[in-house]
């Protein structure tokens, strides 16, 4: 349940910073965004989560998980950036939505988690709800899809070894690494992306409101990988198309029509789904089989 929510908050943050973002695409290029949302996040984290920060998480974060991890979340920023630079939004949309199916077989496969046929049915019909939410049109495959389908790829990946990933490391430290890798990259990118232009107030503003969402969802998601299991939290990440026809229609004034709606019943009624059989699961399931030593008591 736990990870189940802090999915859900990930999604929130992550889509929140779309929708900065995208406003701040309206007067700065997208190289400039993404180098000042760095150092802003960067900045947050160490004012945050300062303490935590010490020495011994650099050994930590050499851990070959955690750069595997920090190298993953790059490349899912560089492909569905390139992919979305040159198609259709709802057209990469709906091809990044077969993560959840490709993290649920890749739980299966590497971890060897019991994914049923009601699991499976459910993320299969959280992904025909997105489906229906975003119609992509039929534009034909190009490098640019192909890119889209490596973001897929490298966002799996990056999930998948998430659980592999110390757990003396502090999700903090991770989103410091990444986030420092972003800036260089960004940086290196500003000038082929139009330059370095004049901000105005508004836009700092803007670019703040994607750090803080950023932050957020960088947070969550570790967190929620590391406690969840990945099959059953695999539902949970379409409430992102959740999020943004949300903010959409408050920021955006873009009414969902009937589809739309009929689609986000489609995805809640997945994830509520999958909620309802896991706690089900878990009350028949023997006492030793649902504990390990791992967990510790609640305590008085």
């Amino acid at each position: 349940m736990r990870g189940a929510l802090l999915l859900c908050l990930a999604t929130a943050g992550y889509t929140t910073n779309d929708a900065f973002v995208k406003v701040a695409l309206q007067s700065l290029p997208l190289g400039q965004i993404l180098f000042v949302r760095s150092l802003m996040t960067a900045t947050l984290l160490v004012i945050i989560f300062g303490r935590v920060l010490k020495p011994g998480q650099l050994r930590l974060i050499l851990h070959p998980a955690a750069i595997a991890r920090v190298l993953g979340e790059l490349a899912t920023t560089f492909f569905f950036m390139m992919a979305l630079i040159h198609l259709p939004l709802a057209f990469v949309t709906s091809i990044h939505q077969a993560l959840p199916l490709v993290i649920t077989i890749g739980a299966a496969v590497v971890y060897s988690e019991q994914v049923g046929w009601r699991r499976w049915t459910a993320v299969t019909v959280g992904f025909v709800g997105v489906l229906i939410i975003v119609r992509p049109g039929l534009e034909g495959f190009s490098v640019w899809s192909i890119s889209a389908l490596f973001a897929v790829l490298s966002a799996a990946m990056r999930d998948l070894v998430t659980r592999k990933v110390p757990k003396e490391l502090h999700a903090a430290s991770v989103s410091l690494t990444t986030t420092c890798a972003l800036a260089i990259i960004s940086f290196v990118s500003i000038p082929p992306s139009g330059g370095w232009q004049p901000m105005e107030v508004s836009d700092l503003g803007h670019i703040l409101g994607s750090a803080v969402a950023m932050m957020i969802g960088y947070q969550a998601i570790f967190a929620a990988l590391r406690i969840g299991e990945l099959s059953f939290l695999a539902p949970f990440r379409y409430m992102g198309l959740l999020w943004a026809t949300f903010l959409g229609y408050l920021v955006f004034a873009d009414i969902p029509d009937e589809l739309t709606i009929l689609g986000s019943v489609l995805v809640i009624g997945s994830g509520l789904y999958t909620l309802y059989r896991e706690r089900k699961v878990s009350r028949s399931r023997p006492v030793v089989k649902s504990t390990s030593p791992e967990m510790a008591p609640d305590g008085l």
